[in-house]
């Protein structure tokens, strides 16, 4: 989830295929095709991840789960990247510290949710965040719509005239919202100003920093030798595997294509937690579920954030 965050939420300047940000496989070339295929790889490993992850709350709890991703992330990053941070001003050290405590923030607030509210719904409510942001990018007043058909499924997904939703649940979802909505913007200001992943490299030790202090007093003496290896399988396969799959799609789609894509996870998170922790999901949810797909859709799609070729290519403006 936060490789698979980063790499989408930092300024990428792609040489993909020209095709627009509605397409996804059918009517594509073959290369597009096969990007798309590899972000839809990427997200359901992500997803498989997580609900991996709930199988462990009995032992860790939420937190330790949470911490023992971090910790090994962040580790597993040091060792491979090996950040420079004599090559990064202050300003770009203090930007990227941040990210890390929001990518804590982030990811334990999340598994908070989850433990109390289905994966599918969680997922929908924590997209609001890069929603919202979208939509705030937006010029036009007429793009509110987006997160008015994502207000409505909201209320489809929690059903608050029912009495019976999880409040708590749903809190610590729009808390991981809010830190994904800032972690969208501090990985732009970390991105433009450090080349791949090496900002990442500094704020992923950060977030284990953090959820050290959060998690570890409780979470360290109950650790095992079969958690820790499971942790590490969980760092592997949510941020290693899901960055290669997205490397290689990138290479493939442009990267509005590719942000469209990615508002399909809370669809694949519905079917992640019916297959894998067998939340079966009301009618009204799956309708909710497709109100957020849809409002992410058409955000991404008049909220991208301009980039230099764009930028030269807007007519220059005539002073009266």
């Amino acid at each position: 989830m936060i490789l698979e965050r980063y790499v989408h939420d930092i300024h990428v300047d792609m040489k993909g295929c020209a095709c627009s940000a509605g397409d996804m496989t059918v009517g594509l070339p073959r290369s597009a095709r096969a990007g798309a295929l590899l972000a839809l790889g990427s997200m359901t490993c992500v997803q498989i991840g997580l609900a991996s992850s709930v199988r462990i709350f009995d032992q860790v709890g939420p937190e330790g789960a949470a911490w023992l991703r971090l910790f090994w992330a962040g580790l597993l990053l040091v060792l491979l990247v090996r950040p420079r941070l004599g090559s990064m001003s202050r300003r770009t050290l203090a930007a990227a510290a941040a990210l890390g405590v929001v990518t804590a923030g982030m990811t334990m607030m999340f598994m908070e949710a989850v433990q109390r509210i289905p994966l599918g719904t969680a997922s929908a409510v924590e997209f609001l965040g890069p929603l919202s942001v979208a939509v705030a990018r937006s010029p036009h007043v007429r793009h509110l719509v987006w997160p008015a058909l994502a207000a409505g499924g909201l209320c489809l997904l929690t059903q608050p005239w029912q009495g019976d939703a999880n409040l708590v649940g749903i809190g610590f979802a729009l808390g991981a919202a809010v830190c994904w909505a800032s972690y969208i913007l501090l990985t732009q200001a970390v991105g433009d100003q450090v080349s791949g992943i090496g900002g990442l490299a500094v704020s992923l030790p950060v977030a284990a920093l953090v959820a050290s202090a959060v998690a570890g007093p409780a979470v360290i003496p109950q650790l095992t030798p079969q958690l820790l290896l499971i942790g590490l399988g969980l760092a592997l396969l949510l941020p290693v595997v899901p960055f290669s799959l997205e490397m290689l799609a990138l290479r493939r789609l442009t990267t509005a294509a590719f942000g469209t894509l990615m508002c399909l996870e809370p669809a694949i998170a519905v079917v992640i937690g019916l297959l894998l922790l067998h939340q079966v999901p009301p009618m009204w949810s799956i309708i909710g579920v497709a109100f957020v797909v849809a409002a992410g859709i058409g955000a991404e799609r008049s909220g991208a954030r301009a980039t230099a070729a764009d930028v030269e290519r807007r007519p220059a403006s005539v002073d009266a």
